[in-house]
């Protein structure tokens, strides 16, 4: 079977020409966090809608406070969620709280540690002037009515759906989750605990892969291990293609791999065979498959070495999953680091993604340094690794020595 060999950057250019952004649905404030905008958020109504206090103390007419120190009758108390049920009058004061609503008549708010309770809170003494509008928030004074409190393209996290909520907008049009089958095929594979037969492994791919699916935002759809039974396999990715926007499977897209998968793929689906020039995670698979309405589904072939299948999803199947979800930043943040031990390579024409552990040392830099044995098959030594190396085609880099890297975790 030929394979078309290709850049990492012409691999994730084909990857994404074919995982375009989702249609927008109308989601709900209590579900939009991870979610991307469709269309602008304008603000129905002023944050905050009326003239509060930005403090706890006595609501005053400044003008009754020019001299101080100086004293007068306490005539009410407005505590948050509550209203004034006078105005203030020249030469009184009324207690107020955080947030409560300016009475009428009152100009500015006097913190209460500027004060003296007086007869029993009868009366109180003012030992600081204060200006007009100290202390008070203006309606608008975050939001204004009309205007655009977020565009379309943003993100929605925590801090956002609180603007949200404060200016009542309780469901808008956002990019919906994709929803991604991932599914591993072999007899090999073992996941339901059972005692290992001669040649089983345990499964590990699937359940990473459903982790890493869920960690980007997606929702992830666990269709098992497939047997090597074309039938089979036939049907559970019909099944996932009529079901998920996403398939992703891992095994059997190398050279060497009982032709199962491809013989399957190569016969339902159109599919391209690609040798890409990085290591790990060479071999790749890409294609779509046409649901039974005729909307096509991209299939992402993973490689089922585990370290190899954790990097062909960072560095392919990862940013199609932002990219459907309408995201604009694809790939992990990268940050040039500083190589505390070299990082040996041989020269062979490939990009080498090395996994490393990182942190920032005293100098504010970040340093990398190996992250243990870098074998495709080696999962535990990359599974405590929070970088990834690129490593251009040549030596590797000496000690001391800048490094590109993606940062795994934040």
């Amino acid at each position: 079977m030929d394979r078309l060999r290709v850049t990492i950057v012409e691999a994730r250019e084909l990857v994404l020409a074919e995982c375009p952004r989702l249609p927008p649905v109308t989601v709900e404030l209590a579900d939009s966090v991870g979610r991307v905008l469709a269309a602008d958020i304008v603000a129905p109504e002023d944050v905050p809608p009326f003239a509060n206090s930005a403090l706890d103390g006595y609501a005053v007419r400044a003008a009754d406070v020019a001299v101080v120190p100086v004293e007068l009758p306490v005539v009410a108390e407005i505590a948050a969620g509550a209203a004034a049920d006078r105005a203030l009058a020249p030469g009184e004061a009324i207690r107020i709280m955080t947030g409560a609503p300016m009475p009428p008549g009152a100009d500015a708010v006097v913190l209460v540690e500027r004060t003296e309770r007086l007869d029993r809170g009868a009366r109180v003494r003012i030992h600081e002037t204060v200006r007009s509008g100290q202390a008070v928030r203006r309606p608008g004074d975050d939001i204004v009515v009309g205007s655009t409190v977020f565009a379309a393209g943003t993100v929605v996290r925590p801090a956002i759906a609180g603007v949200l909520a404060s200016v009542n907008a309780r469901s808008f049009p956002a990019i919906p989750a994709a929803r991604v089958a991932v599914l591993s095929t072999g007899d090999e594979l073992i996941d339901d605990g059972s005692p290992l037969g001669p040649g089983q492994i345990r499964e590990s791919n699937k359940t990473m892969l459903l982790a890493l699916v869920a960690e980007a935002g997606a929702t992830a759809v666990d269709f098992g291990v497939i047997r090597d039974d074309e039938a089979a396999l036939e049907v559970a990715l019909r099944e996932a293609t009529d079901t998920c926007d996403i398939v992703i499977t891992s095994g059997g897209v190398s050279m060497g791999d009982y032709d199962v998968v491809k013989a399957v793929l190569s016969r339902i689906a159109e599919m391209t065979w690609l040798e890409i020039a990085i290591k790990p995670a060479k071999p790749f698979a890409f294609g779509r498959l046409r649901r039974a309405d005729g909307r096509p589904v991209p299939i992402l072939g993973l490689p089922g070495n585990p370290v190899s299948s954790l990097v062909s999803f960072e560095l392919l199947a990862r940013p199609a999953l932002r990219q459907m979800m309408g995201h604009t930043e694809l790939l992990r943040p990268t940050i040039t680091a500083v190589a505390d031990a070299a990082l040996r390579r041989s020269t062979d024409g490939k990009v080498h993604y090395q996994r490393l552990h990182g942190e920032f040392g005293a100098d504010g830099r970040y340093h990398v340094s190996a992250g243990g044995p870098q074998g495709s098959h080696q999962l535990a030594a990359s599974a405590v690794a929070n970088a990834l190396a690129e490593l251009p085609d040549g030596d590797g880099v000496p000690a001391g020595a800048d490094v590109l890297v993606y940062l795994l975790s934040s």
